[in-house]
């Protein structure tokens, strides 16, 4: 409304000094003092009733102050109103976003913290991927450790191929779901093998298996990465050890063991008698 009323009298007061300096009745008169802008306009309509008449009917370039104007005035303001209130609600749109974001962030990173939980039915296929069985805790009554069999095998853990014999020890990545003393089928068999006979996979045999009973979780020996670029001040070392799973291989099955032949017992010898030589 200020704004509006002060262009008003910008307008009035441009018609004024031109009425004043083309007609000559006018010359005579004082010019009125200046006004201050917040004055009401039927103030000045009261004080100055000679700018708002026409004197000169036949002078057509007076321009008066119509109500269209007043309408446009009023309709940029509520437009520029509306535009702002438009900036507003997407500032607030804008925050409320970033907001959301960030709880989402908030929730992702709280999420990644957490261990996930698996069912037994995701373990046992999860296992069955990698390429083992979990049966279960060794008890004291097992007897699974058993004398040497000329019987080999060669088996797949992981992306790792391994040939053992009962009785080996071998190291595997970190085998998950298990524990130390835990019983273990390793049912990816690729070959097995002995003294009489080669039994090969396409890739793998189905009635061949190997058991194992976990030892411990170890970590390997740290390995030392080092990365440079000449003439770029750059070096970076880093350290790595690999988490490890240590099996002793118990028994091996799908084949036909032959017999260990027995070694014949020693006969006594006699010892050779030492003769007396005469010097």
């Amino acid at each position: 409304m200020f704004m509006a009323n002060r262009r008003r009298l910008q307008v009035l007061t441009r018609h004024a000094s031109a009425l004043f300096s083309t007609n000559t009745t006018f010359q005579s008169l004082q010019t009125p003092p200046p006004l201050p802008i917040y004055q009401p306009l039927k103030t000045l309509t009261s004080k100055f009733p000679l700018i708002f008449t026409n004197p000169d009917p036949n002078w057509s370039q007076i321009r008066h102050v119509s109500s269209s104007r007043i309408g446009d005035v009023n309709e940029d303001n509520e437009h520029s109103e509306e535009e702002d209130d438009d900036d507003d609600d997407d500032d607030d749109d804008y925050y409320d976003d970033d907001e959301a974001v960030g709880d989402s962030e908030d929730e992702s990173v709280s999420g990644c913290g957490s261990k996930r939980e698996y069912t037994a039915e995701e373990k046992e296929a999860e296992a069955a991927a990698i390429g083992y069985q979990v049966i279960g805790p060794l008890q004291k009554s097992d007897r699974v450790f058993k004398p040497y069999e000329p019987v080999f095998a060669v088996l797949q853990i992981g992306s790792h191929q391994f040939k053992v014999s009962n009785g080996d020890c071998i190291f595997t990545e970190r085998l998950k779901f298990c524990e130390v003393n835990d019983k273990l089928i390793l049912n990816k068999v690729l070959l097995l093998g002995s003294s009489s006979q080669t039994i090969i996979g396409r890739p793998l045999l189905p009635d061949a298996a190997v058991h194992a009973v976990v030892e411990e979780h170890a970590l390997d020996a740290k390995v030392i990465i080092f990365k440079k670029k000449r003439r770029k001040n750059y070096r970076r070392t880093k350290g790595h050890r690999q988490e490890l799973t240590k099996l002793r291989i118990v028994d091996v099955q799908g084949i036909e063991k032959p017999e260990v032949p027995e070694k014949p017992p020693k006969a006594p010898g006699k010892k050779p008698e030492k003769v007396a030589v005469a010097a």
